[in-house]
């Protein structure tokens, strides 16, 4: 009886020794004062001792270090730092894709630039005042290619700009090969109308047609991926966080003070669900984000092969400079038709042949492009170093949303085991983690989500994201986004089939030397219906004319 006696007596001296510490500690703020007034916060603000809790709001009540003025201030605080480490994660990611938009937009414009500026030197310097007199032509060939860069074809039809490109060139240069003749305007209309029948320039139109298509939407749609990224990330941003989070926020890092424990920080879980809980909405994009991701680094894989535009921008010149070798090749041919097709034309009075066989005569061989030689002009770099890099940084943004909790709740930002704040005392977090996204925030035990209310700007972005993600695909397979584009580009299907001549200009009969050759791809097989074995003066000066012209246009090509 007397030992049980002594043990009561230990016991209770025990208890109200914890008991005195506990209260000792909440009588005295000192800790809280410091650590409130680091903040920034007045240490007025914070009372000497503990005093009733009961008026506040969030924090536990009973004895306490905060007052409601302070509970609010610290809320205010809260807001600041649970959004500070989402802010700065969203900036870094607005950075970096904004940098590589401006990256490839430069390239390709530069690309554009010195194409053009190649081409212009080149005719100057070896066509002289013939080139001059016809340099608009090329001007506005660059310049349609740049508009159809810059607004696609809201503003450029590229099909059309193509097919009148060579339907003017066609013209020069037949009235170039024909200086003997005189042609009328509707003339030149009749030869312009079937200049895909005639197919003087080979399979080179085509081709270029296809190339140009597939890599300008690939390009122009892609920057605009690498555009839309930062917007979606400040638009985002701009999204508050609701009571409710402030709320939870609020408990989670500074509840601890009013309890005069500064220095607990809270439970890794219990941060996961409230970042989950604020974070609810931004997490909803996850799904959108990643497709669009996906379908960007399958149009950069694009970019590097079929559809490289610098591999179809650095040697045009080169393509178009073979074209007018098709047309050289095959002039004899292509004027017979049209002769025959259009009408014979009248004979110019002021025809004169004044050329000498010095001016008129070349030696050497055409210089092909080789697709090895990747130059680093533009820019100063090159495609494949772009997007080596771009895809890089692709890849490490998937998940951004949905991981953005867990990289929050991380670090000095939480306190590991069971020494933590759980929301209410130091000690282990029992609550589970509940999922991503809006829909699991119905289960979530420390932050109050209304799932019935989804946020408007982060669906309108989800929208953003699922429109783009379409445009991709689209440039994907060498579409263009900005019409209902169903055909091939591969096949012929798109170009113009049979006569599109009109009376008075010919008439049936003529049509059928304008029929398409049984083997486009190799129109110099082409026979001419009529005999032009009387004809050898007609050849004689457009073969003089042919040389000079094909002197003047391949002379840089030239070994």
């Amino acid at each position: 009886m007397k030992t049980l006696l002594v043990l009561f007596v230990v016991c209770t001296l025990v208890v109200l020794s914890v008991s005195g510490t506990a209260e000792q500690k909440l009588k005295n703020c000192n800790d809280v004062r410091a650590a409130y007034s680091s903040k920034g916060f007045n240490v007025n603000d914070v009372p000497n001792k503990g005093v009733n809790g009961a008026p506040l709001k969030v924090c536990p009540q009973g004895f306490s270090c905060c007052t409601v003025e302070m509970e609010e201030k610290l809320s205010q605080q809260s807001h600041t730092e649970i959004k500070a480490p989402v802010s700065r994660l969203s900036t870094n990611l607005q950075s970096t894709f904004k940098q590589r938009h401006d990256h490839f937009d430069k390239f390709f414009r530069q690309l554009l630039q010195n194409a053009e500026v190649s081409l212009h030197n080149m005719f100057v310097r070896t066509y002289g005042i013939m080139y001059v007199q016809n340099a608009e032509l090329f001007k506005d060939f660059f310049a349609s290619l740049t508009r159809y860069y810059v607004s696609g074809s809201t503003a450029i039809n590229l099909d059309s700009m193509l097919s009148d490109f060579w339907a003017n060139l066609l013209e020069r240069m037949f009235r170039l090969v024909n200086v003997q003749y005189e042609f009328s305007d509707s003339y030149m209309e009749c030869i312009s109308r079937h200049t895909e029948q005639l197919q003087p320039f080979g399979d080179v139109p085509r081709k270029l047609r296809i190339q140009l298509t597939r890599a300008f939407v690939a390009a122009r749609t892609f920057v605009r991926g690498l555009a839309l990224m930062p917007e979606v990330v400040n638009k985002v941003s701009t999204v508050s966080a609701s009571p409710s989070c402030v709320r939870a926020a609020m408990k989670m890092l500074y509840c601890p003070y009013c309890s005069g424990q500064v220095a607990l920080k809270p439970c890794q879980n219990y941060c996961l669900n409230v970042l989950r809980g604020c974070l609810a909405n931004q997490a909803d994009l996850d799904t959108e984000w990643n497709n669009f991701l996906d379908a960007m680094l399958g149009l950069a894989e694009r970019l590097e092969g079929p559809f490289n535009f610098e591999s179809v921008m650095d040697p045009i010149d080169v393509k178009i400079s073979e074209a007018i070798m098709n047309m050289q090749e095959n002039s004899m041919q292509v004027t017979q038709k049209v002769f025959q097709g259009c009408g014979q034309p009248k004979p110019s009075m002021a025809f004169r042949s004044t050329r000498s066989v010095k001016e008129t005569s070349f030696s050497g061989r055409f210089r092909p492009y080789s697709p090895d030689a990747r130059p680093t002009t533009a820019a100063g770099t090159s495609l494949d170093r772009l997007t080596n890099d771009v895809k890089k940084k692709l890849k490490h943004a998937k998940k951004f949303w949905s991981t953005l909790p867990e990289t929050v709740c991380a670090g000095e930002r939480i306190a590991p085991g069971d020494e933590c704040w759980n929301g209410t005392a130091k000690s282990r977090y029992e609550s589970v983690v509940i999922g991503n996204g809006l829909a699991n925030q119905v289960s979530n035990p420390d932050v109050d989500v209304d799932i019935t209310k989804p946020d408007i700007v982060i669906r309108s972005q989800i929208a953003a994201l699922k429109e783009m993600t379409s445009w991709l695909k689209a440039a994907h397979s060498g579409n263009d986004i900005s019409i209902d584009n169903g055909k091939d580009e591969d096949s012929s299907g798109g170009e113009e089939s049979g006569s599109t001549c009109d009376p008075p200009s010919c008439d049936t009969d003529r049509d059928i030397y304008f029929s398409t050759p049984p083997n486009p791809s190799n129109p110099r097989v082409v026979q001419v219906v009529k005999d032009i074995n009387s004809s050898r003066a007609l050849q004689g000066s457009m073969a003089l004319a042919l040389c000079g012209l094909a002197l003047a246009l391949l002379a840089p090509h030239l070994r």
